[in-house]
């Protein structure tokens, strides 16, 4: 077994390698840029070495840095982790010709199956069931439209090296074949240094399910069953699963089977995943195989108890695989939702700077659940622009497919962020939409459901009374606060009244509440009540409210007459009031926005690749008008009604921050 390996990655994928290198008494050997030179990843390993600025290009995926900190650290061995150059044949290569051991598949597996035109056509002869599409090489955006049309919309465009939807569009027209193609290939460049394009059909209601396979070296191949991928947006997984709540048996053992096959025409070895498209009546579709571990791999570990780090480990050392397809049993169920640095207010935009609050969930195993966080970040840490949004994973695992979801509300719900923008609210209110409690979910699902963009969600009416009398019980536990606080400073105490008016989400509760030493009575004008119990107190942030013996938890901020409460993807504005107060607050007037009609503000802080229109242009609904870079994706922003362009405020090459003008409209 290796002494010490070198992990050529960053964030939370190099954190977990060095957890399971750790369990395995192997030493760890960190690589880090200038950005990440306070990163966690740095301080869990046993060594860490600088290799070179910010920008991917210039560090991670200079091949030269990474074998100069091989050769200065001993490593024996390089985990690639995912993304940068875990599917680069030309870094396997050069690890073998310096007689360091790749923690991958061999590199004819890799040049075989990395690129996607190439994967698309051995799958084709390996008789694997594969999606209409033009293989070749595309030469510009003009063939590109072409091809498209003869293909029949909608298509995808997708870069042949790319991976985490990057250089990955879909077009229901020639003008978005056209822009696609465009941002794709300058996506790919920047990404992957390879601006290579293909287009294939776009099934329409499609499930994106994938099957994790396993190799050694002596000729075993096996399935670990399957993971459901479809709720996505940007073509970018969100919320993982495992098993599919879709497939049946056949169906799992008929793609698990395909899957092996084709690991084994190409000699693979190692941890991999082969995707496919799931149509309504469960025809598959292989769409890549990633020569690489997966993002989502944790819920693959959890319903099989493998530790697929370890397996990869142990595989480049040369060792055999400890079980048969036949040990390998699907037990209970689990979810993962992966935390990103976006800001769903704002249609998923990446949102950077300095986490000043980030307490994750309290990672626990029981017979009955799990609790994992697979994170790469610390509270006081900085989200920098230059790499990927995703900053966690929280993974829940129970005996159901139900009680795993509701094991992830209550994590959520735990789970502390403050400081950037990011995607709690969202994976939140989707974990309790009837749909995806139903299963009847498809790569759709997000812009389906929310085709004009996420706002937070509604609560229902029993969740509601749930969180008024809640917040009832909270501010009696606050006004006794303050009532001890007067009574020190004035010689006497105020009596805490009985009798409120709880105000949120657009209704008003008139509660009474009997308090006791163990907890509060909360009862409703219909005469309903409610038993709240907690240790909350006054400045808590989380507050863990037993409800009738049901758990309630809230993020909780102090406003006036009330908190701020954010649970289930809402965000509400919870009065408290007197009766007399709530009579006199439906009288006071709401301030309004500003107006910001006339003005482009950059939606996120970026980079301008593209000015499209000048000073004077008329433009329609729906025109591009510029394109931002941020986080290694371009974003085309577009006009919202017809105007006339007054004055243009930024250049291509501009470093803008959130709401920075772009352009005025007369």
């Amino acid at each position: 077994m290796f002494k010490k390996i070198l992990i050529a990655n960053r964030g939370e994928i190099a954190c977990r390698v060095i957890k399971t290198a750790r369990k395995m008494g192997i030493k760890t050997v960190a690589v880090y840029s200038d950005a990440d030179r306070n990163a966690l990843h740095v301080s869990m390993a046993d060594e860490a070495i600088h290799i070179g600025p910010p920008p991917a290009n210039q560090s991670y995926i200079v091949i030269d840095k990474i074998m100069e900190a091989i050769k200065a650290s001993g490593a024996e061995a390089v985990h690639p982790g995912y993304g940068f150059l875990s599917e680069r044949m030309d870094f396997a290569a050069a690890l073998e010709k310096a007689g360091v051991v790749f923690i991958g598949p061999p590199s004819p597996a890799i040049e075989a199956m990395g690129d996607k035109i190439t994967s698309k056509k051995l799958a084709k002869e390996a008789g694997v069931s594969t999606v209409p599409g033009y293989m070749g090489l595309i030469a510009d955006a003009d063939e590109a439209v072409k091809i498209s049309d003869e293909i029949g919309y909608p298509v995808m465009i997708k870069a042949s090296a790319g991976g985490g939807g990057k250089g990955m569009r879909i077009a229901w027209n020639a003008q978005e074949a056209r822009e696609g193609f465009e941002s794709s290939k300058n996506e790919a460049a920047n990404s992957f240094g390879d601006d290579r394009i293909f287009i294939e059909k776009f099934v329409t209601q499609p499930r994106h399910i994938e099957i994790q396979v396993l190799a050694d070296k002596h000729g075993n191949c096996v399935y670990l069953h399957e993971r459901e991928c479809s709720i996505q947006r940007r073509n970018q997984k969100v919320i993982e699963e495992a098993p599919s709540p879709f497939l049946d048996e056949a169906t799992r053992k008929a793609m698990g089977e395909q899957a092996v096959a084709l690991a084994k025409a190409v000699g693979y070895a190692s941890a991999g995943t082969v995707e496919f498209i799931v149509d309504g009546q469960k025809n598959f579709y292989f769409l890549e195989m990633n020569t690489r571990l997966q993002v989502e791999h944790p819920v693959t570990e959890l319903i099989t108890g493998i530790d697929l780090v370890e397996q990869m480990i142990r595989v480049a050392a040369g060792e055999k695989l400890p079980f048969q397809q036949s040990d390998l049993k699907i037990n209970g169920w689990a979810m993962e939702s992966r935390l990103y640095a976006e800001d769903p207010y704002r249609n998923f935009l990446p949102s950077i700077g300095r986490l000043t609050r980030y307490r994750p969930p309290v990672e626990a195993v029981t017979p009955t659940s799990v609790v994992r966080n697979d994170t790469g970040v610390f509270e006081g840490g900085e989200i920098s622009m230059y790499y990927d949004p995703m900053i966690a994973k929280l993974c829940t695992w129970a005996p159901t497919r139900d009680a795993a979801i509701e094991e992830m509300r209550l994590a959520l719900d735990t789970f502390e962020v403050e400081g950037i923008g990011h995607n709690l609210p969202f994976v939140g209110a989707v974990m309790d939409h009837p749909r995806f409690v139903s299963g009847d979910i498809t790569t759709a699902f997000i812009a389906e459901e929310y085709p004009e963009g996420f706002q937070g969600s509604t609560l229902d009416e029993p969740t509601l009374r749930r969180v008024a009398a809640a917040a009832a019980a909270m501010n009696r536990v606050a006004e006794i606060r303050r009532t001890r606080i007067s009574g020190t400073m004035d010689n006497h105490e105020r009596t805490v009244g009985d009798d409120w008016v709880v105000s949120l989400q657009g209704e008003d509760f008139r509660v009474g509440i009997a308090a006791d030493r163990e907890g509060s009575t909360v009862t409703f004008c219909d005469g309903s009540s409610l038993r709240c119990t907690s240790d909350w107190t006054p400045g808590q942030p989380l507050a863990r409210v037993m409800v009738d013996g049901k758990p309630l938890v809230m993020k909780v901020g102090k406003i006036p007459m009330g908190f701020r409460v954010r649970l289930r993807g809402a965000d509400l504005k919870v009065h408290v009031r007197t009766p007399r107060q709530a009579e006199l607050a439906v009288l006071m007037p709401e301030k309004l926005p500003p107006d910001t009609s006339r003005f482009l503000l950059c939606p996120m802080p970026g980079l301008v690749v593209k000015i499209n229109v000048a000073e004077g242009d008329e433009v329609q609904e729906g025109q591009a008008l510029a394109t931002v870079e941020a986080m290694k994706m371009e974003n085309i922003l577009r006009a919202e009604r017809k105007g006339v362009v007054k004055r243009i405020s930024a250049a291509p090459g501009s470093s803008l921050r959130v709401d920075d003008i772009i352009m005025e409209f007369e």
